[in-house]
């Protein structure tokens, strides 16, 4: 919960926009596919010692989505 309360400062500009287009926003493709893999990530770990070993979890699966899709294009 605490990393949500962190984040959530980070969270409300995206609330400035009409549900409508949030909506849109969330779900694009690849949106949608970025927040499977991650919750796939997530899951397989099961937990984390603390917030930024999540973090960097993360980040690091970011890293090698952006590089496999750069191998595609």
């Amino acid at each position: 919960m605490l990393t949500w309360t962190n984040a959530w400062e980070r969270f409300i500009p995206f609330l400035a926009f009409p549900p409508e287009l949030r909506k849109f926003i969330y779900a694009t493709n690849a949106i949608e596919s970025l927040n499977y893999q991650l919750r796939k990530i997530i899951r397989n770990r099961g937990h984390f010692p603390n917030d930024d070993a999540a973090i960097k979890l993360l980040w690091l699966a970011i890293r090698d989505i952006e590089d496999k899709r750069g191998e595609l294009g």
